[in-house]
């Protein structure tokens, strides 16, 4: 069968099985990421991920593995948190979600003991079907540390851009995945971001794809913020695709992506993972030819969950994949 003219992704992460948290092991990980993928398979979904799940951990800390998981084995970054760092990180009040931040900043970041490649090969081989990698962006790990060494948050940035180029360079997936989430709600910040971000792009060998959402915690949006005030931004980054929330948001900034450079292509989201609710086959049709009819099929090339599915129960996150596949075929006329 030709492919789609829209293809269907995930934007990464699924819920945890209950019984992968039971009984934590390495043949029960694979496992649960064997289950992730073929749950993905039958649902019919395009491209594929693991679920995020080769960052488990049964004592995760706040955001599922986001952060800390990056954070925590790279060089120059301290774990010990006094509660000085606690009443100044909270003074900040960029980071409502978390209680502390991800860590302290002591000398020179390096990769320490961060292995990407390696969670990669631990899952590579257990599809056939097309599979992504993910990892977050420069940006969204820099502003969760406490900076003690370089007093400068684009230096920072920039140095932890260059340990994710360096371990992304060395992962052979066809399609690799940055995701930030929070960004959106500091625009004034998107002046300079660009340079981080493509540098953490630059190690990509295979197609590049950039998710944004707004946050997702409890069900909650974190930032607020519009889609137009990063559009200076956007048309700076060397990406192939973008992947972007809009079915909580709604779909009255799509217009705003006309001034998009037309090289780069829009992902849609047309799932709204903060409702436990499964959209009907006919409203994610209706959602993505509206997308079509302000942008046309030449722009729209994906269409997904607006984020990650880790806080919906599984059945829930199941049955809304199946809906993002009907949807779409039930707008192609497959």
């Amino acid at each position: 069968m030709a492919e789609p003219e829209i293809k269907t992704k995930v934007v990464g992460s699924y819920p945890i099985p209950s019984w992968l948290s039971t009984n934590p092991s390495t043949p029960t990980l694979r496992d649960a990421i064997m289950v992730v993928l073929k749950t993905q398979e039958l649902a019919g979904i395009d491209l594929i991920s693991d679920g995020e799940l080769s960052r488990f951990d049964v004592s995760h800390p706040q955001t599922n593995g986001m952060i800390d998981y990056f954070i925590r084995p790279m060089g120059g970054i301290s774990s010990t948190i006094t509660r000085e760092d606690l009443a100044n990180f909270a003074a900040e009040q960029r980071m409502g979600f978390r209680t502390q931040p991800a860590g302290v900043v002591e000398s020179a970041v390096t990769e320490g003991t961060l292995n990407l490649p390696r969670d990669w090969q631990f899952f590579k081989g257990l599809s056939p079907a097309t599979t992504m990698f993910t990892f977050t962006a420069p940006y969204m790990l820099s502003r969760t540390l406490i900076d003690r060494h370089y007093g400068d948050i684009r230096q920072l940035t920039m140095d932890i851009a260059e340990v994710l180029r360096k371990q992304v360079e060395s992962i052979d997936a066809p399609v690799i995945q940055m995701d930030e989430a929070h960004l959106t709600g500091h625009a004034e910040d998107a002046e300079w971001a660009h340079e981080p971000f493509n540098h953490a792009l630059s190690g990509i060998r295979g197609e590049k794809s950039l998710h944004l959402c707004f946050g997702n915690y409890g069900g909650q949006s974190i930032q607020k913020g519009y889609w137009k005030d990063l559009m200076p931004f956007l048309n700076k980054l060397d990406v192939d695709h973008l992947v972007l929330e809009f079915a909580r948001r709604g779909y009255d900034e799509l217009d705003a992506f006309n001034e998009l450079k037309p090289e780069t292509k829009l992902g849609v989201g047309v799932v709204d993972i903060k409702d436990n609710e499964v959209e009907s086959t006919e409203v994610i049709a209706k959602r993505i030819e509206n997308a079509v009819n302000v942008l046309g099929m030449e722009r729209i090339k994906w269409v997904h969950p607006d984020c990650g599915f880790w806080m919906l129960p599984r059945s829930v996150a199941d049955r809304k994949m199946a809906a993002l596949v009907a949807g779409r075929d039930a707008y192609l006329g497959r």
